[in-house]
């Protein structure tokens, strides 16, 4: 299947994992590189060891996206703001990782104010749950007596983590839960954080973006590291 002359859409065949190069992504819409295939934990790591992510509404056939420039954190270089070190030093909150990844995933996929529907479809939240099995997808979970009020989840290969989506129900939750992500991460020698593309959100906490080339020089080089520690067990906290 043909796009414009800025790059070429790729019709996948579900029986076949294989993704076309990168580098034939569309410029317009940005990044949108291929169609079909099938929506499972194989395609989904297949995807990701390529920088590849999966993105589209319940009405739409699967599309696979490589978006540059990509939106990115680098765990090193990230910095606590201060109204946040605020929050953190109140100690409101209590983190956890893994601990509820099923209702995280739920709370993503729940309408937000700015968008009508989810592109986190049945089949998305099924996939991503058998990752979660393989141990490959984690969340992290943000508590106030009790309560899960904010979170975020994603994938690791090797030690890099893909971002997928946050959500929070009291104000600054998801903001702790991407702190406690980072911070620990960072620890376990995370050279970097896909957070796939930017947004003002995204920006306010510290992320950049690169070109996909750059992108994809520093997937290669963390996918090969050494996995992160399993099961998830977090030991960072503020001081």
């Amino acid at each position: 299947m043909s796009g414009n002359s800025e790059g070429r859409l790729t019709l996948l065949d579900e029986h076949r994992i294989d993704f076309p190069d990168t580098a034939n992504a569309l410029l317009d819409p940005n990044g949108l590189l291929a169609i079909g295939g099938q929506l499972n934990p194989d395609w989904l790591l297949a995807a990701y060891e390529r920088g590849i992510f999966p993105w589209f509404s319940e009405d739409q056939p699967i599309l696979w996206w490589s978006p540059s420039p990509r939106c990115v954190v680098f765990p090193g270089r990230y910095r606590i703001g201060r109204s946040l070190r605020k929050v953190l030093r109140r100690g409101d909150f209590s983190v956890s990782f893994d601990r509820a990844f099923k209702d995280v995933i739920t709370a993503c996929r729940a309408p937000r104010s700015y968008a009508d529907e989810t592109w986190i479809t049945d089949d998305m939240l099924e996939a991503y749950l058998a990752l979660h099995r393989r141990g490959h997808a984690h969340s992290v979970e943000v508590w106030q007596r009790d309560q899960l009020v904010g979170g975020l989840y994603g994938v690791a290969l090797g030690r890099i983590f893909f971002g997928e989506s946050m959500f929070h129900r009291v104000t600054d939750a998801s903001k702790v839960a991407f702190a406690h992500l980072v911070r620990q991460l960072d620890l376990w020698g995370c050279p970097m954080i896909d957070c796939q593309v930017s947004n003002p959100h995204l920006t306010s906490l510290g992320a950049v973006e690169v070109p996909r080339e750059t992108f994809e020089r520093e997937l290669r080089s963390g996918i090969a590291m050494t996995p992160f520690p399993q099961p998830w067990s977090l030991t960072w906290t503020y001081e």
